[in-house]
C-alpha cells in the first residue's frame, strides 16, 4: 500500500464520496478529508481514509486502461458491482463467510466500483510464512477455512446444467495463443500442449459435474482471513458458472507456483494441495468419491493456471520457462 497524498475537494470523487457513500456508513455532516492510498490489483484500486472518522472505502476504477473500451470497462463494473450484492443475497454477509459490501458505482468517474474495505491476511502472507519460516499449521488451518469457503459458495448455487468443458479449452487456447504470440513458447510447444488439452477434453469426467458459481480468480491476494474460519473474498470481477474444480485448481496451482518459485521445489507444495482437497471433499456426503472424482479433473485447472501465470510481464525468462515446464508436466 502506498500513500499518494489526499484527495482534493475539488476531484468530484470527494463530492460523490462525501454525498453519495459516507451517507451510507452512518458519516454526515462533517467535511471528509480522505487520505488516498494506493492498492496492489489488477485494475487501479485505491484505499480513502477519511483522516476525521477513519472510515476507510475501496474505490476500483475499470476505465481510463489502454486495453479497454469505454463500453467494456461499464460492462465490468457493472457485473462485479451485481456479483457482489448476487453473493450477499445468498448469505455471505457476516461469519465465518464474507463478500465485501458494495456502495455504489459511478460510470462517469472513471466506471468507478466503490465498496467498504475489508480488514483481513491475505492467502498469500500464510504461503510465504510456510516457506520462509516454516509455520505450516496456520496454512493447513487457513487452507482448511477457504476449502469450507469455496464448498459452501460451490454446493450453494449448484445447478441442474452439466459442465461445458469446451469453455474451459477455448480459455486454453487463448491462454497458448498468447504465450505463443509473445514468444514465450514455440510453434512445438504451443502444438504439444494442444494435444494434451484434446486428450482432456475426451475424458467423460470433465464433463460429468454439474455447473456452479466460481469465484474465478482465487489467486493468493484475492483471500483474506481474520480469526479462525473467518474468509472474506475480494475481486468478483470473473465470477462465472463453471465446473468446481476450476476454483480448486486454480488455488492448487497458486500454491505450487509459490512453492517453485520461493521454495524451489513445486513438489513441496504436495502436502497443503492434498490437505486443501481432502478438506474441500469432506463437504460431500461421501467425502472418498468427491476426493476421487476432483483428483481427477484437478491436473487440467492446475496446468491452466500454471500457464496463466507464465503469461505475467513480471515473470523473467528463466522462471517462466519454469512454469510452462511444470504446466506441462502437470498436463500429461
Amino acid at each position: 500500500m502506498k500513500y499518494l497524498g489526499r484527495l482534493s475537494r475539488n476531484d468530484p470523487l470527494y463530492g460523490y464520496l462525501s454525498r453519495e457513500i459516507l451517507p451510507q456508513l452512518g458519516v454526515g455532516g462533517t467535511s471528509p478529508d480522505f487520505r488516498v492510498y494506493r492498492l496492489v490489483g489488477s485494475n487501479h484500486v485505491y484505499l480513502y481514509e477519511d483522516r476525521h472518522t477513519g472510515v476507510r472505502l475501496v474505490g476500483k476504477f475499470f476505465g481510463g486502461t489502454s486495453d479497454r473500451s469505454p463500453e467494456s470497462a461499464f460492462h465490468c463494473m457493472e457485473r462485479e458491482f451485481n456479483n457482489l450484492h448476487h453473493l450477499r443475497g445468498l448469505g455471505f454477509t457476516g461469519y465465518p463467510h464474507y463478500i465485501a459490501r458494495p456502495l455504489g458505482r459511478n460510470a462517469d468517474l472513471g466506471c468507478v466500483l466503490v465498496e467498504e474495505y475489508c480488514h483481513g491476511r491475505p492467502l498469500i502472507d500464510f504461503i510465504l510464512e510456510a516457506i520462509r519460516e516454516g509455520a505450516r499449521e496456520p496454512l493447513f488451518e487457513k487452507l482448511g477455512a477457504l476449502a469450507c469457503f469455496l464448498a459452501t459458495l460451490h454446493n450453494r448455487t449448484a445447478s441442474g446444467e452439466r459442465v461445458d468443458f469446451a469453455r474451459d479449452c477455448d480459455y486454453f487456447d487463448r491462454i497458448v495463443g498468447r504465450l505463443e504470440n509473445w514468444r514465450h513458447m514455440d510453434c512445438h510447444e504451443a502444438r504439444e500442449l494442444h494435444r494434451l488439452k484434446e486428450r482432456w477434453r475426451e475424458k467423460e469426467c470433465m464433463w460429468q459435474d454439474s455447473r456452479v458459481l466460481v469465484h474465478g480468480d482465487v489467486t493468493p491476494a484475492n483471500i483474506l482471513f481474520g480469526d479462525g474460519p473467518w474468509v472474506i473474498a475480494i475481486d468478483l470481477e470473473r465470477m462465472k458458472t463453471a465446473d468446481r474444480v476450476l476454483d480448486v485448481g486454480r488455488v492448487a496451482g497458486e500454491l505450487k507456483h509459490f512453492f517453485m518459485r520461493h521454495a524451489g521445489n513445486p513438489s513441496a507444495a504436495e502436502p497443503f494441495i492434498g490437505h486443501f482437497v481432502w478438506e474441500y471433499a469432506g463437504h460431500f456426503p461421501d467425502r472418498h468419491s468427491a476426493f476421487a472424482s476432483i483428483t481427477r479433473r484437478l491436473p487440467f485447472h492446475m496446468g491452466v493456471t500454471l500457464l496463466r501465470i507464465a503469461r505475467n510481464t513480471w515473470i523473467d525468462a528463466k522462471y517462466r520457462r519454469q512454469l510452462l515446464d511444470e504446466a506441462r508436466k502437470t498436463l500429461r
